[in-house]
């Protein structure tokens, strides 16, 4: 039984709805994609320092004996400086290892600590209160950034606003308005690369003076508080985006 026109008309427009490709009344949405990088000079806001007391005896006790004694000087000098807390002094390893002094047999201990200053000018004051309380070796100061994901959030947000400014006038050339951020990429993970005159300054040593502790304060040499400078570290980010074009 044939269908009536009314009913066969809406199942006509219906297929041809059907067969149409699903684009065809859709625009297509214009985009410009572009990539940015940022990189910070972030001041250093944290200094750290290796310390460490060896002594020689003829006995593994009294070697550990000394050491212990010297070691928990350094420590309490080292507390008194402003910028170190309770958690910022850690200590290391320690060793007891057989020598000879010519024929006579002698034992050499040693133990060291790592302290983080959170007041980096202050430095040089630490290595003058830890070789003036006793200590025979150290390592550092070596300076850097604290918090490192704060300073790789900041050089992120600076390379989105560049990114953003590029896009802007990529837009502008090809007269269109810039529309919102569609998609970002991060370009990788944080880099942090130490400034290169720190990496001279790290490498500092010195020998503390013989004699008495007081005779030692009093000296010319590393109790003179040898001069610091923390100086900066450079952050680096890179993004990705993708904005629409307007």
């Amino acid at each position: 039984m044939p269908f009536p026109l009314r009913t066969v008309a809406p199942l006509v427009l219906l297929m041809l709805a059907l067969l149409l490709p699903a684009s065809a009344g859709a625009a297509v949405e214009r985009t410009v994609s572009v990539n940015a990088s940022a990189t910070l000079e972030v001041p250093n806001d944290t200094a750290r320092v290796g310390l460490s007391v060896s002594a020689e005896r003829r006995s593994r006790g009294a070697a550990l004996q000394v050491v212990a004694g010297r070691l928990r000087n350094v420590i309490a000098a080292v507390q008194g400086i402003p910028g170190v807390g309770e958690g910022d002094v850690r200590t290391g390893r320690i060793s007891v290892r057989k020598s000879f002094r010519g024929k006579r047999v002698v034992y050499r201990a040693s133990e060291g600590i790592q302290v983080t200053l959170h007041e980096p000018d202050r430095a040089g004051e630490l290595v003058s209160a830890g070789v003036g309380a006793g200590a025979t070796n150290l390592s550092g100061p070596a300076f850097l950034v604290g918090d490192t994901e704060a300073a790789y959030a900041k050089a992120l947000a600076a390379a989105f606003d560049k990114a953003k400014l590029k896009a802007a006038a990529l837009a502008a050339q090809a007269g269109a308005g810039l529309g919102p951020a569609l998609s970002i990429q991060e370009g990788g993970n944080a880099e942090v690369v130490l400034d290169e005159s720190l990496k001279e300054a790290s490498g500092l040593q010195c020998a503390p003076t013989p004699g008495p502790a007081a005779v030692r304060r009093a000296s010319t040499g590393c109790a003179a508080a040898p001069p610091t400078k923390p100086g900066t570290s450079t952050v680096t980010a890179t993004v990705g985006v993708v904005f629409s074009l307007l």
